[in-house]
């Protein structure tokens, strides 16, 4: 059985971070295969600008997904 989270899987450049908001199997390696992307972060825009597809969000966590803690508040900000 696999456990699927929500996870952030960082992009862009050093010292210059952006983030696909992601749905990955826990044991694939951050930056690796992903089942879906539902989502961006942008942390260096002031204030941090957050994307989010709100309906596969909630698909996603009925379904069983965990959201890690950072994504966790990045939803609640949204």
């Amino acid at each position: 059985f696999k456990m699927v989270k929500i996870r952030l899987q960082r992009a862009g450049a050093k010292k210059a971070p952006f983030y696909h908001i992601v749905v990955a199997d826990s044991r694939s390696p951050r930056d690796g295969r992903i089942v879906e992307k539902i989502g961006t972060y942008d942390p260096m825009t002031n204030p941090a600008t957050i994307k989010l597809d709100n309906e596969k969000v909630e698909k996603w966590i009925k379904n069983g997904a965990k959201p890690t803690d950072t994504v966790k508040a990045l939803i609640e900000k949204a």
